[in-house]
């Protein structure tokens, strides 16, 4: 399951200290007292905007986030918001506009094995294998231990059947960095039962839907193997 923490860099964003207490907070952040003119405006913006998008408001959050990307697109502000932005398409489906905010962050010279890894997920959402595994080794070249690079190349390989012990290594690798990611351990299973190891398979595949029971990709894998196809 190439997913997961794909997004981890956007994610950290939505994810400091809990729900924003609404006004407080944002009267802090945008500098609504004291503050005027399009800086406050941006900064207000870009509050908003992180909100919305971790309250899983996605149109809202559009809405403020492109405010940002759009009014002041170099800065430091504007490159936060354009990865919540891909992070808010790749969360509603929509992986090509997410390909395109993450490329224009690399434009601007960002560079990470996340966001590499990000456009490999993107690539493989799309059904573009060999360019997902591509992205997924690129991103491990600049970080060999990005957990989530060794996920999505170690599932990507089982799936394709390409080059199965590195596809269990990877997979394994994940696993041992992060043992209760339900999407490392659906992997690992997934990688297991494509090389015909069906008990270990039913183990970590079990494992993984216990911590994410409501998870379809993980409930299609448990099937197939229990049914054999």
């Amino acid at each position: 399951m190439g997913m997961d923490d794909a997004r981890d860099e956007a994610a950290r964003l939505l994810s400091r200290g809990g729900p924003l207490d609404a006004l407080g907070e944002i009267k802090r952040l945008a500098g609504a007292e004291g503050g005027e003119g399009d800086d406050a405006r941006f900064r207000e913006a870009y509050v908003l905007g992180l909100a919305r998008a971790r309250a899983g408001e996605w149109d809202e959050a559009l809405l403020y986030l492109e405010q940002v990307v759009t009014g002041e697109p170099a800065s430091e502000r504007g490159r936060q918001c354009r990865m919540a932005l891909a992070y808010v398409y790749a969360m509603t489906g929509r992986f090509r506009l997410a390909e395109y905010e993450v490329r224009k962050l690399m434009e601007s010279g960002a560079r990470s094995s996340q966001l590499m890894a990000f456009l490999g997920y993107a690539a493989w959402a799309q059904g573009r294998a060999d360019e997902a595994i591509g992205k997924y080794g690129k991103a491990l070249e600049l970080d060999p231990e990005n957990a989530n690079a060794l996920n999505g190349l170690g599932y990507a390989l089982a799936c394709e059947g390409r080059e199965p012990a590195k596809a269990m290594t990877c997979c394994r690798k994940a696993v041992d960095k992060k043992p209760d990611n339900a999407a490392y351990l659906d992997s690992l299973g997934w990688a297991y039962y494509k090389l015909g190891y069906v008990e270990e398979a039913r183990d970590y595949l079990g494992r993984a839907l216990a911590r994410a029971p409501d998870e379809p990709e993980i409930q299609t894998h448990v099937r197939a193997v229990e049914s054999g196809r």
